[in-house]
Order: C-alpha cells, then sequence, then structure tokens
C-alpha cells in the first residue's frame, strides 16, 4: 500500500517519539532496519558492549525509502538495514544515502558485494535456485536457469509475483549476463510452464511442489532453512520433500543477492554509523547472521551454520551487484510485456 509523503510524516512525527533524542555529547547511532529488532537485537548488544555506541532502532520493513525521502535533512537515521540489491540500489538513486571509505568494509566485503563508490554495502548472501520434487524429479534432469524453458517443464513449475523484487533482481542478473533479448525469452519461456498462476511467498512455492501441484519452485536458499528448521509442522514436512538444486554450476553460478546496509545522507552520527557497518562485517556478526537467518557471509572463512552447510559447495555468480542493480527497471519492463504478473 502507498502511502502519501503527509502521511508517512505524520506516523514518523508519533514513532519518533519513542526514539531517544540523541545528545551531542553521547554517543549513539540511528538504525531504520528492514528486519525486525528482535531478529537483530543481539548482535547489535555485542555491538553496544564492544563499543559503548547505544543503537536505537526503528522497525521500517515497508515504507522506508518513503520516509527518508519525507524527512530529507531532518531523517534522524544514520544507518539502513535492508535486503536486496534493488531496495539498496533505489536509496542511492533517490539521493538518501553518502559515500563512506571504510578500508575494514573493503577487506571484509568482496567487491562485487558493495557499491564501487561507497554506497552500500553487503552484508549477508542469499541464493534464488531451484527446489524440486525428490520423487517426481531426478537432480539430472535439471542444469540451468534457461533450462526451466524447455517444453518437458510445461505446467510443472511454480514461481511468485514478477513484483517481488527477489525475481526482478534474477531476471535482471539475467539481462546482465546475456542481454535483455535472451532475458525476455526466459521470462516467457516461465510463464509459458507455469503450473498454476504465481501467488505467495517462496515458501509457499516449496509447499506446491510437496502438495503435488508443480514439480519444481524457484525461491531463495534461506527460506528453505528456515522451514526445515521452523516450529510449524506443515513447512517442516513439505521442505523434507524437496530437495535444492544449484543451477548453472558449469558457467556463471547461481544467482546471489544480498542483504545490507549504508549510511544516510541525513546522518549525524556518521562516524559511529561507519563504525557500527564494520562490526557487522566481523567474523562475529557474519556467523551470527548466518545462523539466525540460513544465509551466507559474505566474509570468507567465517563458518556456515550447519543447515546451510550440509546444502553442500557450490558455484556463486560473482558478477557485480552494481550491474544487477542496473538492470532492474529493464527488468520491470521485461516481466510487464510478457505478462508474468
Amino acid at each position: 500500500m502507498r502511502l502519501t509523503l503527509s502521511a508517512i510524516a505524520a506516523s514518523f512525527i508519533v514513532s519518533s517519539l519513542s526514539m531517544p533524542v540523541v545528545a551531542a555529547a553521547q554517543e549513539e547511532v540511528n538504525l531504520y532496519s528492514y528486519r525486525q529488532e528482535s531478529l537483530i537485537r543481539p548482535i547489535l548488544d555485542e555491538f553496544e558492549k564492544e563499543s559503548g555506541i547505544k543503537v536505537n532502532v526503528v522497525f521500517a520493513k515497508k515504507g522506508m525509502l518513503e520516509r527518508l525521502k519525507a524527512e530529507g535533512v531532518n531523517s534522524p537515521a544514520d544507518v539502513v538495514l535492508t535486503v536486496d540489491i534493488s531496495r539498496l540500489s533505489a536509496h542511492e538513486e533517490a539521493g538518501v544515502l553518502q559515500p563512506i571509505k571504510s578500508e575494514t568494509l573493503e577487506k571484509n566485503i568482496p567487491s562485487q558485494y558493495r557499491d564501487p563508490n561507497g554506497h552500500w554495502y553487503g552484508l549477508s548472501a542469499r541464493s534464488r535456485v531451484f527446489f524440486h520434487s525428490k520423487d517426481r524429479v531426478k537432480p539430472e534432469e535439471l542444469n540451468t536457469y534457461a533450462g526451466l524453458t524447455d517444453q518437458k517443464w510445461k505446467g510443472r513449475i511454480c514461481v511468485r509475483s514478477s513484483s517481488n523484487v527477489y525475481n526482478q533482481s534474477l531476471l535482471a542478473s539475467i539481462i546482465a549476463h546475456e542481454g535483455a533479448e535472451a532475458a525476455e525469452k526466459w521470462a516467457q519461456g516461465i510463464k509459458d510452464n507455469l503450473a498454476r498462476k504465481p501467488q505467495g511467498g517462496d515458501r509457499d512455492q516449496i509447499k506446491a511442489v510437496a502438495a503435488g501441484e508443480c514439480d519444481i519452485a524457484i525461491g531463495n536458499t534461506y527460506y528453505y532453512g528456515k522451514m526445515i528448521n521452523g516450529k510449524d509442522d506443515v513447512q517442516r514436512d513439505a521442505a523434507e520433500k524437496v530437495a535444492l538444486f544449484w543451477p548453472n554450476q558449469d558457467d556463471r553460478g547461481a544467482h546471489i543477492n544480498i542483504s545490507g546496509a549504508a549510511v544516510t545522507k541525513s546522518s549525524k552520527n556518521t562516524d559511529a554509523a561507519i563504525q557500527l557497518i564494520e562490526f557487522l562485517s566481523s567474523d562475529k556478526a557474519q556467523e551470527f547472521y548466518a545462523k539466525s537467518n540460513y544465509e551466507f557471509p559474505v566474509k570468507d572463512g567465517v563458518k556456515l551454520d550447519e543447515t546451510v552447510e550440509a546444502w553442500g559447495e557450490f558455484k556463486a555468480d560473482d558478477i557485480s551487484l552494481e550491474k544487477v542493480a542496473d538492470a532492474q527497471v529493464e527488468a520491470v519492463k521485461i516481466f510487464d510485456r510478457v505478462g508474468w504478473r
């Protein structure tokens, strides 16, 4: 639901009453987070303990960018934490971020997972892969993203709406690698092979495979991890009936996306903001990310969660996510043209 700028500004006045006022002499940093505070608070507590800097969090899963634009230079936010390269890029293009330079971040985060000009930095990675029925699909039948457009998969694929940023980023990566014409052919081929109208989230696609509504689903790896280890019996049972497949292992590798952080243009606590992002790129924080959300650390050498490790080694697409971000607009246009809703 789109809110007007006046409505967003009004809602912020209410929410900001609960945010502590930052005194000039007090070391604090204000974080707007796409992720709920309860999920990230343990690692923020550790940062506070080690740095002496207090972290105030506003949970803003929806409307974060609109809120920042409405607040302008008066925004109390110092850091934004969000998911998907498209959202990070949108913040950069809107002019609400400032570039920062940090030797620590450049050392900890591979170049493909950070903006070359320092506007945003990836902190954890996830891959968009295939989930197939263990009973109805053999792994050797699968190969690449393009392979799913083959006629043999007609009526056998489940995937969520094209309005979803994860699908948009996947298509944008195909544009970046193969060009718009090949990407449109892929989008049309997937649409033609759908078992049902796109609906629901990634977990719903996996459940649909388990229920026999389709044989293959496209989804993000961490949802699978959450289903395997969750308390919901239906989701756990569904996850047990499907297997994960890493596509494109003989060429570019499986598509990778990120969650990431950036310093706002309006930041009044820039040094503290940089320290927070640097901490989130450390071994301790990276391992926390891996264990709490079944994601992949972006920093090399960090221990994986045992569930993620059990999925085995795979080749990851190492294309710069800046190039993927550049193709986002074209990806949306292609989805519209082929009628993938």
